[in-house]
């Protein structure tokens, strides 16, 4: 009877419906896949039905005998949790707006609307849901439907969502930490237990109906905590159809809510953030965790784990685990980076390098050639004094040390990580999540292709054949490359505009060779097009990621993974792809591009055939790559700070004020969740986007910037809490989910590891000037090549400044519109060549091919030291410890055995009065019969 209900009330949907067609969440009836079974009593159905059929329709807005009054009335508790009878709890809120009160003149539209809206409604009361409507005290347009499943429905879909349950208090003792002989000293930095009590440990096993005696349900009404039961709703509401028209059947809360149906579905915190509920059955777990976990009071405390996972699912409670890991373990990289920079800043005295470029006798009587063409003038080196000086503060030995600990530190972080994950996986239940997880629904609504399961051997419906994957698959690599093309299109356009701006800014600043006006003390023409070419970047980087947000959600789309994992490990890939090439992008041009294929004054390379190449200052690009990974990784943490907190307070605040003065200490809680701001489909899809560039940052360019940790460790503090605060107090509450672990920024992390060790080696190679000054200190600064009597730095410049002459410029000399500024015969630029009038004038001299030789040396042995020590420590150090595996053992056992055994015993039980009967019987036949 309630499959046939279900088809008369959707028949009675067929009409007409353009702006529907094609959309997820349509396929032909005949070739639906199956969806989670109704296998609900037929009492409770029969129940329901009568509640629902009213009029011929089972809508709230018609149905009369569903409660009382047309709309149930609030009844003053504005934290109630609870339908109006105080006893059924609100598991779900949806909300629409009454067309019937809407000034409009689409009456046709609204009506379509009104009646897919009843079709959903009476299905979902079909499937066992209760609802009950309520008007907003605040806006009598609005509409909020408040769901609850009654405990035969939780009990059917636990088991078909395979959700684990407690089985009995875990017995397990906990094994003593050495730290815990320093509980005095850690103790200020942990939740008080008096205010968070830690959760009770249970082993779980998947639900099953029929051996519901064996799990431990005390009480029913709290058996399913709310994040399970809102869990559950989610997925009964995500399966529901709500049309059928053309044999197709249209289903499912999110298509709803995308097409206007329903204006949202959430749902509820359970009390107000600011205060604890007046109301006795309120868990007050909102309150607790913005007090002890949100407030900035709380900055210097550890995470409450455990209760973020319990109220906000373990999607949400892994992500803070790893990010509270993350900011630890950045403590002690940031320490060795400060240490590392003060190295280099004490030491700042003993550069000689620097003071010989500040020398007025030596960086002031040396000429630097035009480093363009006709329009940039002669240049004296001292003017870049500043620069050098602020070069010796990270271009220093300690940068090596940085770098080579940043290459096992990362090592560290993954493999502990890993640990710590797997210690997760063990306490929250996930371990055999993998086996839990259902298909999407727009996934099932593709399913139209019937194939044989080779494995079953029985029929399966996929959503298209092989070479419809392969092509899928295809088009969006095609896709993912076209755009990857655009990113390094503008990438391009920035060294264009680098190239072209140099020139203005060579012929606008103070043009005398004397290097005392302040300007020029400070802002060189390098520095200059640096910081404005960078500004520009990062701008022009927030602009294409919201380009490439909306086109890798398409791509993905397009592509349809099976599972709500395998969508958002696909969009990672594809999102993170884009990022990097968006982000680093003028980074490594900067790092491993710039200045090296320039030429010499003579015959310089011209970018397009058109501009002359950049050349670096003469101590090296590394300064400027460090004003580049300043700009943008302090301008993207700055951005996304003020975007992530002033926009949903300004949203929200804009909220409030259209509303009575007042009256949120009046409104009941769905409608004050309803005017905070929705959390968006992907949820902490962008929070760990934001991280992985981060640990990018932190991690590539490290040699470059040793306080990249320092600010990293800073922004996360800060990013913790402020995340924290953002879904406490701006944000409605997500849907529950499972998650087993971070997904795919595991294997995008270890790419990245794998890539700092190469990138950092070949700055400190390519990009410093570390390695030239070692060649020279421990070469040719002494005979046969130098004329010092020991090892020094002194002569260090003039030994790398080659010479060219001035009349052999391809434009003549004459043509150089700054000739006043002296007659100069010979000038000097930064290379290793064979001055004019050499036999090999211009070639490449000797220092020169010891230099590539060092640098190619430096990079393979550093490279294999520290793979060989990531190889090691990964070796050394289990991805799961041997306690939590004695743990996972333990629980399977015990539960198995806890499972069975009640089982065992009635059998062995049965098995035995059997015996005896059969041993009766053959005793009986034995006896000998009497006369």
């Amino acid at each position: 009877m309630q499959m046939m209900t279900r088809d008369v009330l959707l028949e009675m949907e067929l009409e007409e419906d353009d702006d529907d067609d094609g959309d997820i969440g349509d396929v032909p009836a005949s070739k639906r896949p199956l969806m989670a079974p109704a296998t609900l009593p037929s009492s409770l159905v029969l129940e329901n039905l009568e509640q629902t059929i009213v009029s011929g329709f089972g809508s709230l807005e018609s149905q009369q005998d569903f409660r009382t009054p047309e709309f149930e009335e609030f009844n003053g508790k504005p934290d109630s949790l609870f339908f109006s009878d105080g006893q059924r709890r609100i598991d779900f809120v949806l909300v629409y707006e009454d067309e019937s009160r809407k000034e409009t003149n689409k009456k046709g539209s609204n009506e379509k609307q009104r009646r897919k809206r009843r079709a959903y409604e009476s299905n979902l009361i079909c499937d066992g849901l209760q609802l009950e409507a309520t008007r907003s005290l605040l806006d009598d347009k609005l509409v909020f439907v408040k769901v609850h499943a009654p405990w035969e429905v939780l009990c059917t879909y636990a088991e078909i969502m395979h959700i684990k349950l407690p089985l009995k208090p875990n017995d397990l003792k906990t094994r003593s930490s050495a730290f815990d002989n320093f509980n005095w000293f850690t103790k200020v930095l942990q939740v008080d237990e008096s205010i968070i009590k830690p959760e009770q440990e249970f082993f779980t096993a998947p639900f099953e109906k029929n051996r519901m005696n064996d799990f431990y349900i005390q009480d029913r009404d709290t058996f399913f905590n709310p994040a399970t039961r809102s869990r559950i709703v989610y997925f009964i509401l995500s399966r529901i159809k709500y049309q059928v028209r053309d044999n197709v059947k249209k289903f499912g809360i999110n298509k709803l809510v995308s097409s206007g149906i329903y204006k949202a579905a959430f749902p509820l915190h359970d009390c107000s953030f600011s205060s604890p509920s007046e109301d006795l059955s309120c868990p007050n777990e909102r309150y607790l965790l913005y007090r002890e976990w949100a407030h900035p009071r709380s900055i210097y405390k550890k995470q409450p784990l455990d209760l973020i996972r319990k109220y906000y699912g373990e999607k949400i409670g892994i992500y803070f685990a790893w990010l509270g890991y993350y900011t630890q373990m950045l403590l002690l990289a940031a320490v060795v980076g400060v240490a590392c920079f003060l190295y280099g800043y004490f030491n700042q005295n003993n550069c000689t390098w620097s003071k010989e470029v500040c020398d007025p006798d030596i960086g002031g009587k040396i000429i630097m050639c035009p480093q363009c063409d006709k329009l940039c003038p002669f240049w004296k080196l001292n003017i870049t004094c500043e620069s050098s000086k602020k070069l010796c503060l990270f271009d220093s030995f300690g940068t090596l040390v940085f770098a080579v600990f940043m290459g096992v530190w990362v090592t560290l972080f993954l493999e502990f990580w890993k640990r710590r994950q797997a210690e997760l996986e063990y306490e929250w239940d996930t371990v055999e999540l993998q086996q839990e997880e259902q298909a999407r629904p727009e996934y099932e609504a593709r399913c139209t292709h019937v194939v044989i399961n080779e494995i079953t051997q029985e029929e399966e419906r996929i959503p298209f054949t092989t070479w419809g994957k392969c092509i899928r698959i295809t088009l969006c690599a095609s896709a993912v490359f076209f755009w990857i093309l655009l990113i390094i299109a503008s990438v391009i356009g920035i060294i264009v505009y680098r190239l072209s701006v140099f020139i203005v800014f060579s012929a606008k600043l103070p043009k005398n060779l004397n290097g005392t006006d302040p300007i020029q003390k400070y802002l060189t023409p390098q520095m200059a097009t640096s910081i404005t070419a960078s500004l520009i970047s990062f701008i022009i980087i927030m602009i294409l990621n919201t380009i490439y947000e909306k086109v890798a959600i398409m791509i993905t789309n397009f592509e349809l993974p099976r599972t709500q994992t395998d969508y958002e490990n696909s969009l990672t890939m594809k999102m993170f792809l884009f990022q990097f090439v968006n982000y680093y992008s003028s980074c490594f041009y900067i790092a491993f591009f710039k200045g090296k294929f320039v030429g010499y004054p003579g015959d310089p390379v011209y970018w397009l055939g058109k501009y002359r190449n950049e050349e670096c200052d003469p101590g090296g690009c590394l300064l400027e790559l460090t004003t580049q990974l300043i700009i943008i990784m302090g301008g993207k943490a700055i951005w996304n700070n003020i975007q992530e907190v002033l926009l949903p307070w300004v949203m929200n605040l804009i909220g409030r004020c259209r509303t009575v003065s007042g009256a949120e200490k009046k409104t009941p809680r769905w409608e004050q969740d309803y005017h905070l701001q929705p959390m968006g489909k992907l949820g902490l899809f962008y929070e760990y986007l934001e991280m992985i560039i981060q640990f990018g940052f932190v991690t590539l360019f490290v040699a470059s910037f040793p306080l990249a940790p320092l600010l990293a460790l800073v922004n996360n503090i800060l990013e913790i809490r402020v995340d924290a605060w953002k879904l406490t107090t701006q944000y409605r509450r997500m849907v529950p989910e499972k998650a087993q672990d971070i997904g795919a920024w595991q294997p995008i992390m270890q790419g990245i590891a794998i890539l700092a060790v190469v990138t950092n080696a070949m700055i400190i190679a390519f990009t410093s000037d570390m390695i030239p000054r070692l060649v020279y200190y421990w070469s040719f600064s002494i005979p046969p090549y130098g004329d010092h009597p020991h090892y020094t730095m002194e002569g260090y410049i003039n030994n790398t400044l080659s010479y060219f002459n001035v009349a052999d410029f391809k434009s003549k000399s004459k043509e150089n519109p700054y000739t006043e500024l002296g007659d100069y015969t010979a000038c000097r630029y930064r290379d290793f060549r064979y001055p004019p009038g050499h036999p090999q004038e211009y070639k490449h001299n000797i220092y020169y091919w010891h230099v590539i030789a060092a640098k190619l040396a430096f990079i393979i042995v550093m490279e294999h030291i520290i793979y060989s020590v990531k190889f090691f420590i990964s070796y050394a150090i289990p991805d799961v410890s041997k306690s939590t595996k004695s743990k996972i053992r333990r629980e399977k056992y015990l539960t198995q055995k806890l499972l069975h055994e009640n089982h065992l015993k009635d059998m062995t039980k049965n098995m035995g009065v059997i015996a005896e009967r059969m041993i009766a019987v053959v005793d009986n036949n034995l006896r000998p019969k009497s006369d």
